[in-house]
């Protein structure tokens, strides 16, 4: 089956579960018209259902090849990026200046979602080339800007972001590449990176990568990092594109998913070095590769989403179609669809829920991000930035673990079929896989969030987020409509799960680290199903008020109190995990190593 937007749930989770319309009525946004979302995204819609999901089997099937340095994508993608970029679509949220639309990040976020659903690994590739516009837009000189960033945003070129060695994987500040200082003011950059995304394609011109290496007379470690940009053909001054730079795809990956996607080493020097321009500052490369990783993170939280909804659509298709087995006390010959099974309806709604869920928290990240640089409110800018660095690893991690839960059940639904390729089940879980690994695993991911942000100011954006949700709750219990269930009760639970689990680890963080470290895993999970149950009750609220504008309003009501009593209620394990775990964890050498 193809793929259709699921437009209604999205606006309702952008405009009322994430926040969007209360940061435009409170100005936030400026003179943003928030009717023009509905018509971006429904456009949006009709791009992927018509040209980007016919070719995702095709992509996985075909993949890419490499011959004489050079990577050639699968058949229609070239064609496909071109009326992609031709459409305006990589410039949703550019800057102005350099030729963008100027929309929110918001907006973005949720086309993301749609291109991440419909093709996730066509979408990848301008999902890296938005975060290359970010790090050049914030740190690139006003001469590498009026080069190099038109092009970005117009999406005739691409970017890439190039950290990974062979010995370097999460701890960057392992890498080898050398970069040394050439007198006209460029750098010679010679080294290796591996699992590089779209390191190379036939799909445009010329593409521009963010390389990190080290100075001869670097510091060692993160502190002596340096970043720069390469572009794969040079620029003449005229605008034209130039010699081939020295930055080659020597290997591609073959992979379990992602067929599509190159994933290339690239080789750098076998011909006197690339010639690469820097970024920011000498040795200060780590601070403006955070501004692509932060981007990045929410967009692969976004691709989460996608996969998911678009493995719920092809599960719930089936279930309607497939006949097996018949309901109970049916009278009369004939199988029913599966649909009408208890635990195929309860898999169903576990796999819409957690993605509902799952879209919500990254719309909600991404209007964070959207107020902290377009509010005039000094301290409103202050206090969305906290809010969206918060969210950051909650949408990353838990939306990509989720990916993986609801991919699987998708194949699960589809029973021994899903395990043949041929229905295009068994593509979106491999898919998926990746998501949970790459910009950050989800490990480190809980990490950042025990260690930094929930830690930073002690607490103070973790116990301001709880105060709204808890506000929230409140106003479930007072409705008083039965359809609700025990939706109130079991949030209330959760929240107060998530709230002595949080005082419990900043404790930790300073006294007994890896006990806090052992925890942190469980702990994003227990927050992002927290935050997920309290924002589909939020929309539940929103959808009752609005009547039938999103449809029939009971069924957000209906889920959020599936989502409440099947996934939220969970939280008193997770804290009680948190909390009683740590002494296994840090004690598991003894079997482990036995």
């Amino acid at each position: 089956m193809t793929y259709r937007a699921p437009i209604n749930d999205m606006l309702l989770a952008l405009n009322h579960g994430a926040g969007l319309q209360a940061a435009v009525t409170a100005g936030h946004y400026g003179d943003f018209d928030s009717e023009l979302t509905a018509a971006v995204l429904e456009e949006a819609g009709r791009f992927a259902t018509d040209v980007l999901a016919p070719l995702n089997r095709i992509g996985d099937e075909n993949g890419i090849k490499l011959d004489n340095d050079k990577v050639t994508t699968a058949p229609g993608w070239p064609s496909a990026y071109q009326r992609w970029s031709a459409a305006g679509w990589n410039a949703v949220s550019g800057p102005e200046a350099f030729g963008g639309q100027g929309l929110p990040l918001a907006i973005n976020a949720a086309c993301t979602e749609i291109w991440s659903a419909s093709n996730i690994a066509f979408g990848l590739c301008p999902l890296l080339t938005l975060s290359a516009i970010e790090a050049l837009d914030a740190h690139g000189s006003d001469e590498l800007k009026k080069i190099y960033l038109e092009k970005l945003v117009s999406g005739e070129w691409t970017g890439t972001m190039q950290l990974t060695e062979p010995q370097a994987g999460s701890d960057v500040g392992a890498l080898r590449t050398r970069a040394e200082r050439a007198a006209d003011g460029s750098y010679r950059i010679t080294g290796t990176k591996i699992f590089i995304t779209y390191g190379d394609h036939d799909m445009t011109d010329n593409i521009v990568h963010f390389v990190l290496a080290r100075l001869p007379d670097a510091p060692a470690g993160t502190k002596g990092i340096s970043l720069f940009l390469i572009p794969k053909f040079l620029v003449n001054a005229d605008g034209s594109l130039g010699a081939r730079n020295d930055i080659y795809p020597s290997g591609v990956e073959h992979k379990l998913g992602m067929h599509a996607s190159p994933t290339c080493t690239m080789t750098m020097g076998d011909k006197g070095g690339a010639i690469g321009y820097l970024i920011g500052e000498e040795n200060r490369g780590m601070l403006c590769m955070f501004t692509m990783m932060n981007q990045a993170r929410l967009g692969v939280g976004l691709e989460g989403v996608g996969i998911a909804d678009r493995a719920y659509q092809q599960a719930l298709a089936f279930a309607q179609e497939r006949r097996q087995g018949r309901a109970i006390d049916k009278k009369g010959d004939g199988a029913d669809a599966i649909i009408v099974h208890p635990d195929v309806k309860r898999m169903l709604m576990q796999m819409r829920a957690l993605t509902a869920a799952a879209r919500t928290i990254c719309y909600a990240t991404a209007v964070a991000l959207d107020v902290s640089v377009r509010a005039t409110d000094a301290k409103v800018r202050a206090d969305a930035a906290a809010r969206g660095a918060l969210l950051t690893p909650i949408a990353k991690a838990f939306s990509t673990d989720i990916g993986n839960e609801v991919t699987s059940l998708g194949v699960q639904i589809h029973g021994g079929m899903g395990f043949i390729e041929e229905t295009g089940a068994a593509q979106h879980y491999r898919d998926a896989r990746i998501t949970a690994i790459y910009e950050g695993t989800n490990g480190i991911q809980s990490i950042d969030l025990v260690t930094r942000k929930l830690a930073a100011q002690g607490g103070a954006s973790v116990w301001a987020l709880l105060d709204e949700l808890t506000d929230i709750v409140k106003r479930v219990e007072a409705s008083n409509d039965p359809a609700f269930g025990t939706t109130g009760p079991k949030l209330r639970d959760a929240l107060g799960s998530l709230e002595r689990t949080s005082r419990w680890l900043l404790e930790r963080i300073a006294s007994a680290p890896n006990d806090a470290l052992a925890g942190a895993t469980p702990y994003l999970r227990l927050f992002g199903s927290t935050l997920g149950g309290c924002k589909l009750a939020e929309e539940a609220l929103a959808a009752r008020t609005l009547g039938d504008g999103f449809g029939d309003p009971q069924r957000y009501v209906t889920l959020a109190r599936f989502f409440a009593e099947n996934i939220s209620v969970q939280s008193g394990s997770l804290e009680r995990t948190v909390m009683d775990g740590a002494d296994a964890v840090t004690g598991a050498e003894a079997v482990l190593l036995a």
